[in-house]
């Protein structure tokens, strides 16, 4: 994970009481058209709560905005091509409260601007015990990887296996899925998914 203890503090709670107050939506609301419990909306504003990514993709779902959108709203239009792996997009360690949660050993770097093309590609990283959350991701579209070392659990409509180096998946995103490193190392997986979803 990237050190982040040179850059200011990404506020999580303080950027989704904007946009829930920006859209004209009470908490209430927005935790009903996220189909989340009611209190997680406002344990998230005054950051009593950090997210896992699939609980803050359910909630900028019910505003109809991606993790993207939601940590770089300003991000410029290009028609770069080629990018270092500094100028990939990092969606997830600003997730990373001070309390070093689950999210703190995930990280998801997304190649370019996903919505401009309708793919996502995603270098993602798992270090042992990380978890998109209890909860299971489900949206419209299609997503598929490769592993590309250590192991990974992945859970997909009710059937679970653990992918090592070299192996692969492919999946109806609709279908509930979760991912999870069971294992005591890292492990890497290199993913795309169509429409773009965090």
């Amino acid at each position: 994970m990237n050190d982040m203890s040179s850059e200011p503090q990404f506020d999580v709670g303080l950027r989704l009481k904007e946009l829930r107050t920006n859209f004209g939506l009470s908490q209430r609301q927005l935790a009903d058209q996220a189909q989340v419990p009611h209190g997680l909306i406002s344990m998230i504003e005054t950051n009593k709560s950090s997210p896992s990514v699939a609980s803050l993709r359910k909630i900028l779902g019910g505003l109809g905005i991606s993790l993207s959108e939601f940590f770089e709203p300003e991000n410029p239009v290009t028609d770069q091509v080629f990018f270092t792996p500094a100028e990939t997009r990092d969606l997830t360690s600003l997730l990373a409260g001070e309390g070093g949660g689950i999210e703190s050993r995930l990280s998801l770097r997304q190649v370019g601007d996903a919505r401009r093309h309708n793919l996502q590609v995603l270098h993602e990283t798992y270090d042992p015990g990380a978890d998109t959350g209890e909860g299971m991701l489900e949206h419209f579209g299609s997503e598929g990887g490769i592993v590309v070392s250590g192991e990974v659990e992945i859970t997909v409509d009710g059937q679970t296996r653990v992918l090592k180096a070299g192996d692969s998946y492919l999946f109806s995103s609709s279908l509930p899925h979760r991912f999870r490193n069971r294992s005591d190392r890292p492990a890497v997986v290199i993913s795309a998914c169509t429409p773009p979803y965090l």
